[in-house]
């Protein structure tokens, strides 16, 4: 648990440093709908990371830290119960489904795709889930330099997860975009995928509830401006337990 609240805290350390973006639920002015160049794409990753450092971020990771360091308590438990029961393959997909590549191309895709096609809207997603899985890979990137947490199966760097963190990126991207109606099936996708980690010994419990968290941070930082959707944040307790409710106030 050490090495997951060093890990956390230094990022949290960073989010604290020039909180200038809008906090939780609030938004600035949307992006102009202009078709984004590439040129303007590689300006618009530089000002991704400038404005991580917010008080929403600051809130996510504050989140995520309390997530994650409740679900290491039980992450032997839950690694041992569920790689033990017969799934048939059942996630055998999500080790594709959600690695850095395989995200990636699909995000240069989308923005390929809305440039020869001329479809701004396309664009537009297609620029925002480049950024955001270009700002997910560093942030996890990094964590795990300094976690160097060892896997379930004994490998090294498992905290966070990485497929985790690209795929709740990708769907926090597609939720800002287009709503809850296409958000709900882009989690429930990027949950199966963090489900698979676990499934198959690569990752902990809690390293993919932290990893979700960072792609939910990179997802929020690309699109300020786009969506309406607000939640109220409280934490809960109760005897040997931990977590935090979210209420919806408004949708997209």
């Amino acid at each position: 648990m050490d090495c997951i609240r060093s890990s956390v805290a230094c990022v949290v350390c960073v989010a604290c440093l020039g909180v200038t973006a809008p906090a939780l639920g609030q938004s600035q002015a949307p992006t102009p709908s202009k078709p984004e160049s590439f040129a303007g794409l590689f300006k618009s990753t530089l000002t991704d990371f400038r404005r991580l450092p917010s008080q929403e971020t600051l809130t996510w990771l504050t989140i995520g830290a309390t997530v994650a360091a409740t679900g290491q308590m039980k992450d032997w438990d839950v690694t041992n119960g569920f790689s033990s029961a017969p799934m048939g393959g059942m996630f055998s997909a999500g080790e594709t489904l959600g690695g850095a590549r395989a995200q990636m191309a699909g995000a240069f895709a989308t923005y390929a795709i809305g440039r020869v096609t001329g479809h701004r809207q396309v664009v537009s997603v297609g620029s925002d889930l480049i950024r955001a899985q270009v700002l997910a890979q560093a942030m996890t990137a990094g964590i795990k330099l300094s976690a160097r947490r060892h896997r379930p199966d004994g490998g090294e760097f498992s905290f966070p997860s990485g497929h985790s963190s690209v795929t709740f990126a990708t769907a926090t991207v597609v939720q800002r975009h287009f709503g809850w109606k296409a958000g709900i099936p882009a989690y429930a996708l990027a949950s199966y995928v963090a489900a698979s980690r676990v499934q198959v010994k690569r990752h902990f419990l809690s390293d993919v509830a932290f990893g979700a968290v960072v792609g939910v941070v990179a997802g929020r930082t690309v699109t300020v401006g786009r969506g309406r959707a607000r939640f109220a944040v409280s934490p809960t307790a109760s005897p040997n337990q931990a977590g935090v409710s979210f209420v919806l106030l408004d949708t997209n």
